[in-house]
């Protein structure tokens, strides 16, 4: 088995300079405005954005349910990587096991590459990432970006 076997990948270019983008990706009063699936809110409630550092970032469905998550961050090159390691927390923390988030921004002219990069610890864990729909709902998320990001164009 190799860690491509356990990793899933999502890539989108965004119309706009990177340090725009990542800019948007590590701002918590950014993050509000774009951070979850299509009718989603969220709440930054901690961003201690350096190595060690935690995110805290509670998701808040249409129907008011809450869906905490936490990410320590191991390693950031600013703008071009952020790395941390995610995690749910309340009743879903631990249930898929350690998910590592591999953040890549690159120029591509005056257009940014975001490629993302879930590693997991088992296939088993990588599955119930992928039956509890991480592609759609991450696409989603990026759909959002897509459009916070034209209002700062």
């Amino acid at each position: 088995m190799t860690n491509d076997d356990l990793t899933i990948v999502i890539e989108r270019v965004f119309d706009a300079p990177r340090d725009l983008v990542f800019e948007a990706w590590t701002r918590s009063d950014h993050m509000e405005k774009w951070y979850g699936p299509k009718g989603f809110s969220a709440r930054v409630e901690e961003n201690d954005f350096r190595p060690g550092g935690k995110l805290r970032v509670i998701m808040i469905g249409p129907d008011g349910t809450e869906y905490p998550s936490v990410a320590v961050f191991r390693e950031i090159v600013v703008p071009e990587m952020i790395v941390a390691a995610d995690d749910f927390e309340g009743e879903l923390a631990g249930s898929l096991g350690e998910m590592v988030q591999r953040i890549v921004f690159e120029d591509q002219g005056d257009k940014t590459r975001v490629t993302i990069r879930i590693e997991h610890d088992t296939l088993e864990h990588k599955k119930g990432h992928e039956e509890m729909g991480v592609v759609g709902g991450y696409n989603s998320m990026l759909d959002c970006l897509e459009e916070f990001l034209a209002t700062m164009v």
